[in-house]
């Protein structure tokens, strides 16, 4: 078998990461094996842990204002931690549905939603949804009616967005284990909404 693969050149963004991490160790600040450490935990966590805050906020209405009040201490509040970051709630009301996006690079809250995905980090997603995000949000298969206004969050490196997502009809009476089930990544990017059934 002949893989000579292609050649790509790495981004600016790639050398930045090389670069501090290979300084910090250098440094002994971290070492090689706590990066990979970190980066394999890092790959391990998926969107559970979004999915249990916004499941807390459909049945704790006082931790639902917590947590539209200071999403970091809120997340804190179930032992999770947010590093050196704020985090925001913004919540989807019928009048206004909530997206998020990071124009610069690909900013995102890994630390609840765990590692983005690719059309996330992608330029035509960070640059369309600011411009037209109906049409994107369409192209997911989310229409949005035209009475309901769409706001768009640019996350930064210092903070973070995360939707909460409007609790769907039928799910009255439902406890917070199997409304944790309905969550999705994407609901809680604002890209799609939870569904029952």
């Amino acid at each position: 078998m002949n893989d000579q693969g292609t050649y790509r050149p790495l981004t600016y963004f790639q050398l930045m990461e090389i670069s501090l991490r290979e300084l910090l160790v250098e440094k002994g600040i971290v070492t090689e094996e706590q990066v990979a450490h970190e980066v394999e935990a890092m790959r391990k966590r998926g969107y559970e842990r979004g999915a249990r805050v916004v499941a807390r906020a459909w049945v704790d209405p006082e931790y639902k204002k917590r947590l539209l009040a200071n999403g970091t201490k809120a997340c804190e509040e179930l032992g999770l931690d947010i590093p050196a970051l704020k985090l925001i709630a913004v919540e989807n009301t019928p009048e206004v549905h909530n997206a998020i996006v990071c124009t610069l690079c690909s900013c995102y809250p890994r630390m609840l939603l765990g590692i983005p995905p690719e059309w996330y980090k992608s330029r035509n997603y960070r640059s369309r949804m600011v411009r037209e995000p109906r049409a994107v949000l369409a192209e997911f298969g989310l229409a949005i009616p035209e009475a309901v206004q769409i706001r768009v969050h640019d996350s930064t490196a210092d903070m973070r967005y995360m939707v909460l997502p409007m609790r769907p009809k039928g799910t009255e009476g439902w406890d917070e284990t199997r409304l944790t089930g309905i969550v999705t990544r994407d609901s809680m990017i604002g890209v799609a909404v939870p569904t029952v059934g």
